[in-house]
Order: C-alpha cells, then sequence, then structure tokens
C-alpha cells in the first residue's frame, strides 16, 4: 500500500511526520488545557472533601462521646 505522497508507508524521509503524528501532536496540543483544568478540578474536590471531614470532625466533637457511641450502636 501507498501513502498518498507516492512513497511506500513507513519510508516517509525522517523529517516528514506521518499523519498519525501529526494527529496525536494536535490532539496533545488541543486537549492540554483540559488536562489541566480536570486536575484543577480534582484538587478542587479533595480540598473541598477535607474541608467536610473537619467539619465533621469539629461537630462530633462539639456532640460529645455519648452521642458519637449512640451513633454507632
Amino acid at each position: 500500500m501507498e501513502a498518498v505522497s507516492g512513497a511506500p508507508r513507513g519510508l516517509l524521509p525522517a523529517g516528514v511526520p506521518s499523519v498519525a503524528s501529526a494527529l496525536r501532536y494536535a490532539e496533545s496540543v488541543l486537549l492540554a488545557g483540559g488536562q489541566r483544568q480536570a486536575r484543577r478540578n480534582a484538587w478542587a474536590a479533595v480540598c473541598e472533601n477535607r474541608r467536610h471531614a473537619a467539619e465533621r470532625e469539629l461537630d462530633a466533637a462539639a456532640e460529645g462521646p455519648l452521642s458519637a457511641a449512640r451513633r454507632h450502636a
């Protein structure tokens, strides 16, 4: 099978990128911002979970040991 340029597949000159590598590059450029946003969202969720856990600990301490024992019984 021949490539569009007329050269046999896999025998393109070293400086000419294949269509697949060009698509991979375009994908990485286009999705880079989305990956950064996903990391930011994940970190925000971690911080929010930690804040909720700290609030639960404060609420449990304010209720006292007897109410915590009743909850687990």
